[in-house]
């Protein structure tokens, strides 16, 4: 099972936000966005800021996913 941010990334479009400027209004640091951007784990704490920041749930900025069910996975022969 993998963190996926899809959601986080379409609901900055669709608020028409730039990560810094997420990073700003959530007090989180661009080292964290770097992260998020990599699927990466980051605290509950970084998500709740953010989540505070876009006044959203945290089943609206992230989900979880199974590893078999990633489109990154390449078979290779």
């Amino acid at each position: 099972m993998t963190s996926s941010y899809k959601k986080l990334w379409k609901l900055l479009i669709d608020r028409d936000m730039k990560k810094k400027d997420l990073c700003e209004k959530a007090g989180i640091s661009h080292a964290s966005m770097a992260k998020l951007g990599k699927n990466e784990n980051v605290t509950t704490d970084i998500l709740l800021k953010i989540c505070d920041a876009l006044n959203c749930d945290i089943g609206d900025i992230m989900e979880v996913v199974d590893d078999s069910d990633s489109s990154d996975i390449i078979n290779v022969k």
